[in-house]
């Protein structure tokens, strides 16, 4: 498949004297598709039922004609201010109680069923009239969901939802009682209307509690997403899609997905580098114009798994954000390599946002492909080089990878909910796997927590996953390559508490977690040889054979040749030589990269990457900074 470039394009910003030649540049700068619409509402409806399409209709022919393809969005992301006349119980609360205002976007709860039907109908009106339009070719549901933390809403209708909610999961009170342990502590229920919403309590609600609210929450998200595409299926065969967004664990992205054509995301490296990612200040400075040189890869991976093998990155960072608490620019040819990057991990199309800089309103200072006075700002160059690139390059298809990661967002409830260690995160866990694997220039593939087929892989690992589903633990069972399990995985039940027998419930491997730690960030567990186990560690025991250990005799790994435990979270040095340890057993080829250097392999190709600030070689080529090398397999 030919990979394409796009933008993110707001008609509705400039006049419309200025469309045709923007349609006219953005061809010439190689761009195919241009996504449009997805903050319109105000000017699709601006007041109930007073529908102006002229201005759309106008925009989607021009673009058209020109020869772009278009994404068109539906607008909920921002409804309009008479939508909170009609409906002033539809803005979400938050934690503290404090409804969020109108003023911005993302103003609306998602548990507010009549706000959903306002989505579905403005959905249905622009499906009925564009569904067949040769000019749309995709469309995009909202914008970022849980963008500024909008997926836990503490509001009236999400409370009245929540009890419904386990009402139907329960079926009654005693059985809640009995799952979430309310015995203890005297907190009993009589009836659901006595349930509240897990926040403002004197200390810690029930973290059962807590993982409930979370699971309903995400429930809502999958809902209205639902809600929405199957009402343009009714009027279109374009793919549907929704623009995730990097570092977020809110909802179940599986979940959405499987209602969807294509997951897409929202790639901005060096903002994500300040504002989602832990470093230390010399990392930080290192990276600080590149973006961390893994956090691109794990989303396209992900997201290409999530959108069943079809990824898009919706919007790529070309300049500085507005958004972070500082804004540098990228190091020249960063708006290229990330793109190539993208492309290598199997995303059809980067769109970059924007196309020009908008001069008034909230993102202002956020860069374009043009700046606001119209003239090129540097990315576009580096756009055009890339459609030239691509011209001159065979199709990029991802290959078949040997290593695997299992990724679960119920989990990342799960131990928000339980820490039991303030630096512990789901994320941060798996991304440390990641991290691990990539360094040693392996294809990683992310897999649901309810993978049932594990034979493509020699490698897999599940750090984290809180309870293993009953397809996951059959495909161990089967696997005959070497799977490590944990830290803290298969150590809860459902419901968050602890199972008895102890977890880790591993197949055919005698292992019990009998004790568990966690520490602070100053101290850590030594191990025998070299490295350490930081975070979190627990004691184990059983009859399985014991594959690693402290420094002072306590097992660190235990387990059978296929399935084995890790008991603690490793520093990137024990990380790096578990993997390649366990790669030199399985026969499988690792590289010893130099700092920044990243590779990806296609069917046809080997990608390197140069995150770094100055030149690597790379087995005799000399890559320059912000650099990209591709050679034939």
């Amino acid at each position: 498949m030919k990979r394409t470039l796009g933008v993110c394009y707001y008609p509705e910003h400039w006049p419309e004297a200025q469309w045709t030649a923007d349609a006219a540049q953005m061809v010439a700068a190689g761009l195919t598709w241009v996504r449009i619409g997805e903050f319109g509402w105000s000017r699709m409806e601006p007041s109930p039922d007073t529908l102006t399409w002229d201005w759309l209709d106008h925009a989607i022919e021009v673009l058209g004609n020109a020869g772009l393809k278009i994404i068109l969005g539906t607008p909920t992301a921002t409804p309009p201010r008479w939508m909170i006349d009609k409906h002033p119980d539809m803005l979400a609360v938050d934690a503290e109680g404090r409804p969020r205002k109108f003023g911005s976007r993302r103003h609306y709860d998602f548990s507010h069923l009549g706000y959903r039907d306002e989505c579905r109908r403005i959905a249905g009106l622009m499906g009925a009239r564009y569904g067949t339009n040769p000019h749309i070719a995709a469309w995009q549901i909202d914008n970022e969901y849980d963008c500024h933390d909008t997926t836990l809403s503490y509001s009236n209708v999400a409370r009245q939802g929540f009890q419904d909610w386990l009402a139907r999961k329960y079926q009654s009170t005693d059985a809640l009682n009995r799952a979430w342990g309310n015995v203890f502590w005297s907190m009993d229920y009589d009836n659901f209307d006595q349930i509240d919403l897990p926040n403002l309590t004197v200390t810690e609600s029930n973290p059962a509690h807590q993982l409930a609210f979370r699971r309903y929450s995400s429930d809502q998200v999958v809902a209205f997403n639902k809600a929405q595409a199957e009402v343009l299926r009714k009027y279109t065969d374009a793919p549907l899609i929704h623009n995730y967004m990097g570092r977020i664990t809110t909802f179940d992205h599986w979940k959405v997905g499987a209602d969807l054509d294509i997951a897409s995301w929202d790639s901005y490296p060096i903002g994500f580098l300040s504002d989602r990612l832990e470093g230390s200040p010399a990392f930080k400075h290192e990276f600080l114009r590149q973006g961390h040189p893994d956090m691109q890869a794990f989303h396209h991976d992900l997201y290409r798994a999530i959108g069943k093998g079809r990824m898009w990155v919706m919007e790529q960072q070309p300049g500085p954000v507005n958004w972070a608490p500082y804004n540098p620019a990228p190091l020249p040819g960063m708006a290229r390599l990330w793109a190539w990057e993208a492309f290598a991990h199997g995303a059809e199309t980067v769109c970059y946002f924007r196309w020009r800089q908008a001069p008034f309103a909230q993102e202002q200072m956020h860069a374009g492909l043009l700046r606001p006075d119209s003239a090129p700002a540097p990315a576009l160059a580096e756009a055009r080089q890339v459609a030239d690139e691509i011209e001159t390059l065979a199709s990029v298809s991802t290959a078949q990878a040997q290593t695997a990661l299992v990724f679960d967002y119920e989990s990342a409830w799960g131990w928000e909910a339980q820490p039991q260690g303030a630096d512990f995160e789901m994320f941060r866990l798996a991304f440390a796997a990641y991290r691990a694997l990539r360094r040693t220039g392996l294809n990683i593939d992310i897999l649901p927590p309810d993978a049932t087929d594990l034979s493509a892989y020699k490698l897999v690992l599940a750090p984290g996953i809180m309870k293993l589903s009953d397809p996951l633990r059959q495909a161990l069972a089967a696997f005959k390559g070497i799977a490590l399990i944990g830290p803290r995985t298969d150590t809860k039940t459902d419901e968050l508490s602890i199972p008895t027998p102890l977890g880790p419930n591993l197949p055919d491997v005698d292992v019990t977690v009998s004790l568990t730690e966690s520490m602070p960030p100053d101290d850590a567990i030594p191990l025998q040889g070299v490295g350490q186990l930081m975070h979190w560690f627990e004691h184990l025991e059983g009859g399985a054979n014991v594959l690693a250990e402290t420094s002072d005799g306590r097992p660190a790994i235990m387990g059978s040749h296929h399935l084995r435990y890790l008991a603690g979270w490793p520093d990137d040095q024990t990380f790096d030589s578990t993997v390649r340890a366990i790669c030199t057993e399985l026969d499988i080829e690792t590289q010893t990269l130099p700092e920044g250097l990243r590779i990806r392999d296609t069917q046809t190709h080997r990608f390197v990457f140069n995150y770094a600030n100055a030149a690597k070689n790379w087995q005799g080529t000399t890559i320059p900074a912000a650099g990209v090398h591709w050679e034939p397999l």
